[in-house]
């Protein structure tokens, strides 16, 4: 599964681990990715979307039909 997100395009955050002793080691912050099964009112269907927990309080809030057009997606386009 890609790391990146469909919807805004982020993409894992690269970093350190420290140790007590304050070794380094590479790492990688992946993003939190779930798929959320949404309702479309365009498409009058269920269509499951991988999205972020942070994109998913935005969803919630603002609604899937909002959310879609602000990033310039076509509801059609998720089907």
């Amino acid at each position: 599964m890609p790391s990146r997100t469909r919807m805004t395009r982020r993409k894992p955050q690269f970093g350190q681990s420290r140790s007590h002793a304050f070794n380094t080691s590479k790492r990688l912050f992946k993003l939190n990715m779930q798929t959320k099964r949404y309702y479309i009112p365009e498409l009058e269907r269920w269509v499951k979307i991988r999205v972020t927990t942070n994109d998913m309080k935005t969803i919630d809030k603002v609604g899937i039909s909002t959310y879609l057009k602000e990033r310039g997606f076509n509801p059609k386009s998720l089907a």
